[in-house]
């Protein structure tokens, strides 16, 4: 085919959409649902009427053919679980006795049962249900969810395209299952797998699907021989099905790198590939490998994760250049919209000029069909939507928002020694040891309370009009007053506000800086029923006035024990904010790290003597290829010192990280120069704090004993017993304890019960070390 046929064909398609709703109704029915309030059908007749408006809007907007399979209830890694039938032995009975039930067990566990580990999808904020696998698992196909969707669409009268996790992702995103050698190695059982995923292509294949897009995005992460060649191996297996549709491996987020011509041999119909950002190099290594003759080319040239309007222009150069290297182009988002709000339209309060500066999924998915016409028809197709787009560039990149001269001399103006404790870890912990007297495994939180009915009604009043200030503040006051009563009572050794005042922990901060857009209606799934308003990182960052003082000032004139301050450090504030692209992220860290120093030494004069500044996010925005992990650690750790750096020796500073791999960042974690650092653990069994054993990390850690992401509540024997596992790697004076991360998602009567069989077990360690009885 020609370049011009080529073009001539192009088709508009995305690799995924929001799955919640224009007002989170899939979020609302689930939780109706775990309450009682919803029945199962309800929730189903939800999710399917979901799924139909996101069809016919797609449909609508001149999509050619539209995703099924990315809808789930929870994580479509975990549908895929299902799909295989990899169920843990320890849900097995709650699956066969109601399969949704069951589904949601393995989800969140039950006050029995524990839960599947939950950890970061790639170098994103949504969060994945780890598949747990082992030498005796016995893989069975299950289509029928995949069917049933597929069927809801075309009886739709819509092209579809079934999209599945594949089989070699799937394998490496897996680990070993409790009780199975740690070296086990998942991939081992892709012979295995493969038979199940040719059922369910063939099932996919009977009900109608003429292509399936199986995504493989682990193949852009450094990639062993043995992955690479299990990559061959599946994708000769499936290419050489006579029972099969059409095959597209689809793969985003970075280069595929070596992997690209692995893929590109495989005896199937398509690749999908990114375009954007770091995975903008696949163009040059595509041509490089020859391009893919006879082959459908999935061009993923609209950024999924980022809220930017795409730059025409340049796509459709990068799509012209494509035109060359396959036998059809078609034009889609570079991932999963998922990652994204659902309509800039909803947002009322951001300045209608600012907000033509934005594309959410419905604005994407409204550039892609611009640009797959364009590439078909020609530019003069377009000419009044490149007119418009190349106004609303050129307005952002000449508004005084995104140059401030004050700001960016500031940060010029840093030094080395401006990222330097006064004194070292030695010294500084023998201070605040004088200063806090804290005994042997002290207790703590991570920081938020319940967020309660009542919190949330407060604040959309004050919003409204319908409660004044002062009367919103007394609200915020009585909050704090009785989450500071219940930890003294419990007692817990160093205590927090609770954070009441609070409606997300990146947010609150945003509101309050200048440079970032907060969002009204910009929901995006987090995890499972948790969803989130990442605000927009629009220009340059500074802090007008004290953001936490007040209140952290407040909580601590109730109590003689210690209250942290509490903060969000610079590299989360980006990585779960929508962070602006016309600048190195670098230099963006560097001007919220300036903006927070401010905030950290305001609560220091004020009287706070331990300040918790927060990087859950530091693992998940470490580059997937390690060729990129240098470069990001240097500004990633610069930015938190420059934080912190400038406070007394004896005043204490912790962070907090959650739910990622830390193994291939524990110097990192020590190059923070934090005193203290808090750790999910409950999950992993306590196996970040063997791996800061194993690095021979010298300071104080809290690694979580109670899994805040589950309904259950661990007893004080488990907690005992997670507490002994930490000891038996961190010294006991230097390992704290608390919860996994905070308690904001939880209700007040198993936080209570949590709470106080953790520090029950704290208590009963304590007595039995030498010197550690209360």
């Amino acid at each position: 085919m020609t370049s011009r046929s080529a073009a001539a064909a192009a088709r508009a398609t995305v690799h995924g959409y929001p799955r919640q709703g224009p007002n989170r109704e899939l979020k609302k029915a689930i939780e109706g649902y775990w309450k009682g309030r919803v029945g199962a059908d309800a929730l189903r007749a939800t999710a399917a009427d979901l799924r139909r408006g996101n069809w016919q809007q797609l449909a609508a907007a001149g999509v050619h053919e539209v995703p099924t399979g990315d809808f789930s209830y929870y994580d479509h890694v975990l549908d895929t679980s299902v799909m295989v039938g990899a169920i843990p032995a320890r849900h097995r009975a709650a699956v066969a006795a109601d399969g949704l039930d069951g589904y949601f067990a393995m989800a969140r566990g039950t006050q029995d049962v524990a839960p599947l580990e939950m950890t970061k999808w790639f170098d994103t904020n949504y969060h994945y249900l780890v598949p747990e696998l082992g030498p005796d698992t016995v893989f069975a196909a299950d289509s029928s969810e995949q069917v049933a969707q597929l069927t809801e669409a075309r009886s739709l009268g819509l092209a579809a395209r079934p999209v599945l996790v594949g089989p070699v992702s799937y394998l490496l995103l897996a680990k070993p299952a409790p009780g199975v050698a740690a070296g086990f190695d998942p991939l081992t059982l892709l012979d295995r797998l493969l038979p199940v995923y040719a059922e369910v292509l063939a099932d996919l294949r009977a009900a109608g699907a003429r292509w399936v897009q199986l995504d493989e995005p682990a193949l852009v992460q450094d990639r062993s021989p043995a992955a690479l060649n299990a990559a061959a191996r599946a994708y000769r297996d499936l290419g050489t099905l006579t029972d099969r549709p059409q095959l597209l491996v689809a793969s985003y987020f970075d280069r595929l790198g070596e992997a690209l011509p692995v893929l590109a041999k495989a005896p199937v119909e398509g690749l999908a590939l990114d375009f954007t950002g770091p995975a903008a190099g696949n163009l040059q290594d595509l041509a490089a490998v020859g391009g893919l003759p006879g082959k459908r080319l999935v061009a993923g040239v609209v950024n999924g994760r980022n809220v930017w309007i795409n730059h025409y222009e340049q796509s459709l150069a990068t799509l012209g250049t494509l035109l060359g290297l396959a036998e059809q182009v078609d034009v889609s988002s570079s991932c999963s919209l998922l990652h994204v709000p659902l309509d800039t339209g909803a947002e009322r309060d951001i300045d209608p000029q600012i907000v033509r500066w934005l594309a959410f999924a419905r604005q994407k998915t409204t550039e892609i069909v611009t640009l797959a016409r364009g590439l078909a028809r020609g530019t003069g197709a377009i000419a009044a939507e490149l007119a418009a787009n190349r106004a609303d560039l050129a307005s952002r990149a000449g508004s005084a928002l995104t140059h401030d001269p004050a700001v960016r001399a500031r940060a010029a103006a840093v030094t080395d020694a401006d990222g330097r404790r006064s004194q070292p870890y030695a010294e500084r912990s023998a201070a605040q040891r004088a200063h806090l007297r804290l005994p042997l495994l002290p207790t703590t939180t991570i920081g938020s309370f319940p967020q309660t009915a009542g919190l949330r009604t407060a604040r959309a009043d004050l919003r409204s009009g319908r409660l004044d200030a002062e009367g919103y503040e007394e609200r915020i006051s009585a909050e704090i007053r009785e989450v500071l009563a219940f930890q003294e009572k419990a007692g817990i050794d160093v205590l927090v506000h609770g954070e009441p005042e609070r409606n997300d922990m990146v947010q609150y901060f945003a509101e309050q800086l200048t440079g970032y857009l907060a969002t009204q209606h910009g929901w995006v799934q987090s995890y499972g029923t948790r969803y989130v308003r990442p605000p927009i990182l629009a220009g340059d960052i500074s802090r007008p006035e004290p953001m936490t003082v007040r209140w952290t000032r407040y909580a601590q004139s109730l109590t003689e024990r210690p209250v942290k301050g509490m903060l969000t450090g610079p590299v989360t504030m980006l990585a779960w904010s929508f962070v602006r692209d016309d600048q190195p992220l670098g230099d963006t860290a560097r001007q919220v790290a300036l903006a927070l120093r401010d905030e950290v030494n305001a609560l220091e004069a004020a009287g706070t003597s331990v300040i918790q500044v927060d990087e859950p996010a530091l693992r998940e925005t470490l580059p997937l290829r390690a060729a990129g992990h240098a470069a990001y650690l240097a500004w990633a750790t610069e930015a938190f010192r420059l934080t912190t750096g400038g406070v007394r020796p004896d005043t204490q500073i912790h962070t907090h990280m959650c739910y990622a791999e830390f193994g291939d960042i524990l110097r990192a974690i020590e190059d923070l120069d934090a005193d203290v650092i808090s750790l999910e653990a409950a999950r992993s069994h306590m196996q970040v704090a063997s791996e800061l054993a194993t690095a021979g990390y010298p300071r104080e850690v809290g690694p979580g004993v109670y899994d805040i992401h589950s309904p259950r509540v661990p007893d004080v024997t488990e907690a005992t017993a997670l507490l002994r596992k930490g000891l038996a790697a961190i010294p006991a004076e230097r390992l704290w304890v608390n919860p996994d991360c905070g308690l904001k998602t939880r209700g007040w009567p198993e936080v209570r019960d949590a709470l106080e069989n953790l520090v029950t077990a704290a208590r009963e360690v304590r007595g039995s070390l030498p010197g550690g009885a209360s």
